[in-house]
């Protein structure tokens, strides 16, 4: 059985809305020993004839000291590359250090543990900056060993122009809906909670308000705190129909939810997990270059803050630069020529 990371992650967030991936990566490692083990012993009992890793580290790493495991051609796909430090201790740049060699050492030695890697994003995702001191370009890497193939969506945004017809679908009428979602971890309940305690003053101005905590796969609905008239729902399958319905969106910095948001071209408000590199610094910097969502800091942020930004924000007409959103067929293309 595969390990579960995510409980990892929940463990070391001994703080609201905050998160040490350097800790996280530490403490990760005997799950991905569990993960190589399970690995090998199901390609020893089955033949592959291609293996597709989604930021698989533990595997490459693996293919890296053992070359033997590699029974068929392997393809890694991620959406960042490289890594820093968010706290200051000398621990976790030695560890964001040390990762950061093993990650640029295919590069300099011109060799792929992967037979394709495909970077989910575009070249300018990448930070134009080195790995570290004396160690290659992150974005040269990027140029030169992956394949930028731009966004992965699992809509497309033009099925859901019909608002009537939508909303009618999901029981929803035609009040100015404010949708907050998480994610698929227990990190953000501080921020669900956060965003309850925020609509009674908004509600004071907008009397047919609704809003919904969506509190995803590992919240219990009923273990969380808000005021009457909140709604809360737990895990949604399709999010992206509620996202693409709502007037407003009050979410965690993740790369998907971002995304998707972005794409439908909606307002949001978006809060970047504490420590957390990829939420905080690199998918920041991309809703930044493509002039999407406004970015809050969950510490920094009370209720009556919340609310204005609520009341500020809700079907505002937005101005996102566009994106290309045709990474999927641009990666079966580039994998169907592996088999």
């Amino acid at each position: 059985m595969c390990s579960n990371l995510t409980a990892e992650i929940e463990r070391i967030s001994n703080q609201a809305h905050q998160v040490n991936m350097i800790e996280y990566t530490l403490k990760a490692r005997g799950g991905w020993e569990k993960n190589v083990e399970v690995f090998k012993s199901v390609s020893k009992r089955e033949h592959y004839d291609l293996i597709i890793g989604d930021e698989t580290y533990e595997i490459g790493i693996a293919f890296s000291k053992n070359p033997w495991l590699k029974s068929a051609p392997y393809v890694w796909i991620g959406d960042f590359i490289g890594l820093d430090a968010m706290g200051r201790t000398i621990k976790e740049k030695l560890v964001a250090y040390f990762l950061n060699r093993l990650w640029a050492q295919g590069f300099k030695a011109k060799k792929r543990v992967s037979d394709l890697e495909l970077f989910v994003g575009e070249l300018e995702d990448i930070p134009d900056k080195p790995f570290g001191f004396l160690l290659p370009n992150r974005r040269e890497y990027g140029r030169l060993m992956t394949h930028c193939i731009g966004y992965i969506l699992p809509f497309r945004p033009a099925n859901y122009t019909n608002k009537e017809l939508i909303r009618k679908k999901l029981g929803l009428g035609d009040e100015p809906l404010v949708i907050c979602s998480v994610g698929g971890t227990s990190v953000g309940r501080g921020l669900l909670e956060l965003c309850g305690q925020a609509y009674p003053r908004v509600k004071e101005r907008i009397s047919n308000l609704r809003m919904i905590l969506v509190a995803g796969p590992r919240i219990a609905p009923e273990t969380l705190k808000y005021p009457y008239g909140v709604e809360v729902k737990g895990y949604v399958p399709a999010l992206y129909e509620y996202l693409a319905m709502s007037d407003l969106a009050i979410v965690q910095g993740g790369g998907t939810i971002t995304l998707e948001l972005t794409a439908l071209r909606k307002p949001f408000l978006y809060f970047p997990l504490e420590g957390h590199y990829e939420q905080e610094v690199l998918i920041s910097e991309r809703l930044k270059r493509h002039r999407a969502g406004v970015k809050l800091v969950y510490r920094q942020t009370k209720p009556r803050e919340l609310s204005e930004h609520i009341l500020a924000n809700l079907g505002r007409e937005v101005d996102y630069a566009a994106i290309p959103m045709d990474g999927a067929q641009k990666a079966a293309e580039l994998i169907t020529g592996l088999l």
